[in-house]
């Protein structure tokens, strides 16, 4: 092969591997730096852009939320107060744990576009975690311990005690824990029984652990498995059907002895003989509810129900009151 081909080939192989021309890189792809101190993240670029290559930066945080830190090579209005950028360098002069995320460095020039990323940990010790912990459960339920810590950057992994043992995050594979039915989430903090017993009883606690610094732990609680309570639970149940016996019964009762009311229709008489018979008659039954009704005609009006009263049959000394005896 002629020095031509050769030639060619190496410039195809650098062509195809991206080794050459229009490069962007960085002198360090993971910086990790403590809260409150400066730091610079790194970018540089080939000639190949020119001499008046654009350079910008964005930001994306954790939750995937991006924005500009470096605009038309001027810092933003949100970091102008604490972000610069030499060359192509981006430098902090101090740092937050919000600024925890990736950077990405653009370079644009001669037509060409190439970038490369920078990811920024800013490191925070973890505090205190919260722990809930229940005090008493039923054997055989699942049951769910949770430790959270809200502070520390990088996010903090969890271990969790027994009794100031530590408990193995796969106890599978150790003897003395094959027989365990938890796992341990070492990401979130959560320690999950899926059949609790008796063995599971217990002081419990959790740490929360990251690189920045000292492992924190929450206040211990105590967890107490339990039987069911079976005995309990009859005896309940046995009260409540004698209170629906007894409401049952009190129901009855004052049904019986009229103290309830009820739908029936009020009694018509048409003469003041008929009215005193029946009111009579009805003296007689304890069913308070019946009412008496008197009128003059056979099929009597709204205005001639005296005086637009109804009376209870007892009360027929009233009626007579009203009829002018």
């Amino acid at each position: 092969m002629s020095l031509g081909g050769l030639v060619s080939v190496a410039l195809f192989l650098l062509a195809a591997t991206g080794v050459g021309g229009f490069s962007v890189t960085t002198s360090n792809a993971d910086v990790r730096v403590k809260e409150n101190v400066g730091t610079d993240l790194t970018c540089s670029y080939s000639g190949d852009f020119g001499s008046n290559a654009r350079v910008e930066w964005k930001f994306k945080d954790l939750k995937g939320s991006q924005v500009y830190v470096v605009y038309g090579g001027k810092a933003t209005e949100s970091y102008a107060n604490r972000v610069t950028m030499y060359n192509s360098n981006l430098r902090f002069t101090t740092t937050t744990r919000r600024d925890n995320g990736v950077y990405d460095c653009e370079v644009s020039g001669n037509g060409q576009f190439g970038e490369v990323r920078v990811k920024l940990t800013v490191l925070v010790p973890p505090s205190a975690p919260l722990c809930r912990i229940p005090s008493s459960v039923t054997t055989g339920r699942t049951t769910l311990l949770s430790c959270h810590d809200a502070d520390g950057s990088p996010p903090p992994k969890y271990r969790w005690y027994k009794n100031n043992v530590l408990l193995p995050p796969e106890p599978s594979k150790i003897a003395n824990f094959k027989n365990a039915t938890y796992r341990i989430n070492v990401d979130n903090g959560n320690l999950e029984f899926s059949r609790t017993a008796k063995a599971d009883s217990g002081q419990y606690y959790c740490e929360a652990v990251n690189e920045a610094g000292p492992a924190q732990r929450c206040k211990g609680a105590k967890m107490e498995v339990r039987d069911l309570n079976t005995g309990g639970i009859v005896a309940g149940v046995i009260v409540g059907l004698l209170l629906v016996a007894l409401l049952i019964f009190g129901l009855w009762y004052a049904n019986k002895k009229g103290y309830l009311p009820t739908n029936q229709s009020p009694v018509w008489c048409t003469s003041l003989q008929r009215c005193m018979a029946a009111a009579m008659m009805m003296m007689g039954n304890s069913n308070r509810s019946h009412h008496l009704w008197y009128s003059l005609n056979q099929t009597p009006t709204t205005e001639e129900h005296l005086g637009f009263k109804c009376l209870p049959a007892l009360d027929f000394p009233q009626v007579l009151r009203n009829v002018g005896f």
